[in-house]
């Protein structure tokens, strides 16, 4: 397979995720979870045309799972636009693509029993989303070879999803020093910057290291809090505000997103602005981010998956960048920060957003 290195990454400018991940939780569950969602896309001539890649030996049907590590939003909106764009594919090709989507609710347990179900059930292939997600099903397909086309890898290679021949998928790899260079430029005081992120999410291994790389060689100091559980993530956030730290980075990482909607007032109240690696982070509350946007990566990851299935994998990459550099700017958090953000019109893209709790 064609390799992709971390240089060629960061050459290609801002892009992210989300999403996502590496980490366990407490809760353990005896069965599967059950699917979220269950549709078989019929057959549909008129449907406009899409953008999935043509293919020769197309059978009538296929089975295809889409596993979200846990729920949030940036998660959900992959899930969505997958599971979307399957069944554009399905009424332009003339054939059914049954689908369902399933949440491991952030358990490796629940997820392993999710996996083994699906190679039982003959899925056609496995759409894991985030890295926990990625890896289990990467393990539980290794004896039948069923093609695993993941979601929203920051890291494929950290998260050790390279070099498998049945195993492809999209990437939302973060430009870290675009993100630091936006917190600069709103604010050259800054400090001290705090640094809130999950040990155990791979996606947030390298662009933390970036992150201080970053800032010892501007000579700014830094606190870090990592965090395991959304209480946790409360108090360390609680840690960061009473350090006085003048603004937080936090990566592409699926414990702090998931506990967002709990920490954002609080940051706010605090005037600190919160930098984050996707846009789900800033429409449950977050001040800014720039990557790139979910619902293009989920439709790209299934048109991916289609041509996996229907074409093979022999001359697929490792993984396909998705590109972004998308700044993106919760307006009301801004207002109550009262920060001025003109000056990232400079920097790129801007969308504004209002703050939502999904």
């Amino acid at each position: 397979m064609k390799k992709m290195t971390m240089k060629k990454l960061l050459a290609l400018g801002c892009a992210f995720v989300l999403t996502c991940s590496m980490f366990g939780c407490s809760g353990k569950t005896e069965e599967p979870a059950a699917p979220e969602e269950s549709t078989e896309a019929p057959a549909d001539t008129d449907a406009p045309d899409n953008d999935a890649p043509a293919a020769e030996n197309t059978k009538d049907s296929y089975n295809i799972a889409i596993v979200k590590q846990m729920d949030h939003a940036s998660l959900d909106e992959i899930a969505n636009a997958v599971a979307a764009e399957l069944d554009a594919i399905a009424a332009d090709k003339g054939i059914t693509i049954s689908h369902e989507i399933y949440s491991g609710q952030g358990d490796q347990s629940t997820l392993k029993q999710i996996g083994d179900q699906l190679i039982a059930d003959k899925a056609d292939a496995i759409i894991p989303i985030a890295t926990l997600a990625a890896q289990v099903m990467v393990s539980c397909a290794e004896d039948t070879k069923t093609p695993v086309i993941f979601a929203a890898i920051s890291d494929p290679a950290e998260a050790g999803l390279i070099d498998i021949d049945y195993v492809t998928g999209t990437s939302d790899a973060l430009n870290t020093d675009f993100i630091l260079d936006m917190m600069f430029a709103q604010n050259p005081d800054i400090q001290k910057v705090g640094l809130l992120y999950s040990q155990s999410e791979a996606n947030s291994t390298t662009p933390i290291a970036e992150a201080k790389a970053y800032l010892e060689a501007k000579n700014i100091s830094y606190s870090e809090q990592p965090a395991a559980t959304s209480d946790e993530v409360i108090a360390c956030t609680s840690a960061l505000i009473a350090e006085g730290v003048d603004a937080i980075f936090t990566p592409t990482d699926n414990v702090i997103m998931a506990s967002e909607l709990a920490i954002y007032e609080d940051l706010a109240k605090a005037g600190i602005p919160h930098y984050t690696g996707a846009d789900s982070f800033v429409r449950n509350g977050a001040f800014t981010t720039c990557g790139v946007n979910y619902t293009d990566l989920g439709t790209q990851t299934a048109d991916l998956a289609f041509d996996a299935i229907v074409n093979g994998m022999a001359d697929m990459d490792d993984f396909y960048l998705t590109e972004g550099g998308i700044i993106t700017v919760n307006t009301e958090t801004a207002e109550a920060l009262n920060i001025d953000y003109s000056m990232f019109s400079d920097m790129g893209e801007v969308v504004e957003v209002v703050t939502t709790e999904d």
